[in-house]
């Protein structure tokens, strides 16, 4: 590959991309837009059953009235262990939604704001049923009493958990839509045809496309994560650098997708139509605005299919969960297998000019 046309090309999207102020707003602006809001006004969305460890004995349920039992049975979804510090983990990891032990009269539930709705619900839930086993020892002091603790280092606040989300759903709009814009405006401005006929080779064509796109996204990343902490007290942990493979990989996918969209559309309009049908529905059902534990079963499966799911849980263990770097290996090896997939099927489906 030749440096100077490569670099030569490289310059001329940069340009054209900082030209469009649009794009540029979409990119950057609009997504930092929705940060400041998540940020700023979160708030607290509905949900329904809570996977609950049980660790040891806990005679406060064992002793819980039929009714009482019953109610507790549909409310959580209970598993036992011994072992403490790995029912922390599995709420730490999000595998479970609270770890409840009890010493003495004392219920211990420990929780993660990883999941801020349920972390709500399972306070007031365990409350409610503590407040109810009170209340039936009529004429007697309260016996039994309820204390929460996070899972999580105390610095950790609402803002850590918004933040992989929504830059997740940067990444893939900016790479997305790029990519859609581009093949489509190179083809009706007849550029595609020069550069077939140019001494320029096809790799230097796509690597200078990739190499701009990849530079956006990770100056999406360097804003979001400045802004998030300079305004938001953003605090990173575990092995939050492995955020940045993962933002690559991301880029790439959503890179993909936008190619396709171009490829199978005529113009401009339809292929930036089109990367906005694949993009934002996709956004919504991944958990990039808000989680989707309360939602049908079937589709949290079909959650799982999507590219922009494994980005955001991905970015979400290495940034939040404290999770070490092997944990980013799954969702880097999805996020490449569709990169391969669509980019093939988008160049088989390419062709230099609108027919």
């Amino acid at each position: 590959m030749s440096s100077s046309p490569f670099r030569a090309l490289s310059v001329a999207i940069l340009r054209g991309f900082l030209r469009d102020k649009a794009s540029v707003f979409f990119a950057v602006i609009f997504p930092l837009m929705f940060l400041v809001l998540f940020g700023g006004l979160f708030a607290d969305q509905d949900q329904s059953k809570v996977d609950l460890v049980q660790v040891g004995s806990v005679p406060f349920v064992q002793d819980l009235p039929d009714a009482q039992r019953s109610a507790f049975e549909d409310t959580f979804e209970v598993t036992t262990t011994d072992d403490l510090a790995t029912a922390l983990e599995d709420v730490r990891k999000g595998d479970a939604d609270v770890a409840l032990e009890q010493r003495g009269d004392t219920l211990v539930a420990h929780y993660t704001q990883t999941e801020q709705v349920k972390a709500a619900i399972t306070q007031g839930t365990l409350r409610a049923f503590v407040d109810g086993s009170n209340v039936a020892l009529s004429g007697e002091p309260p016996k039994f009493a309820l204390e929460t603790e996070r899972v999580e280092d105390d610095s950790l606040t609402t803002i850590q958990f918004v933040t992989p989300g929504l830059l997740g759903w940067a990444v893939a709009m900016s790479a997305a839509f790029g990519a859609a814009a581009t093949i489509q405006g190179w083809r009706q401005s007849k550029l595609l045809r020069r550069l077939q006929l140019a001494p320029v080779g096809t790799p230097t064509v796509v690597g200078a496309r990739i190499a701009v796109t990849l530079a956006i996204s990770l100056v999406q990343f360097t804003i979001f994560v400045g802004l998030a902490a300079v305004a938001f007290d953003l605090q990173l942990t575990g092995s939050w650098w492995m955020a940045l493979p993962l933002v690559v990989m991301g880029t790439l996918s959503f890179m993909a997708m936008g190619l396709l969209a171009g490829a199978v559309t005529k113009t401009v309009e339809g292929a930036v139509n089109l990367a906005n049908f694949l993009v934002l529905p996709m956004a919504f059902l991944s958990g990039s605005f808000f989680p989707l534990d309360g939602s049908p079963a079937w589709l949290q499966r079909v959650s799982d299919l999507l590219p922009l799911k494994h980005l955001n849980e991905g970015m979400l263990d290495v940034m939040v969960r404290g999770q070490g770097p092997g944990s980013a290996v799954v969702p880097l090896l999805i996020l490449g297998g569709f990169a391969v997939v669509v980019t093939l099927l988008a160049a088989r489906l390419f062709r230099w000019e609108t027919t």
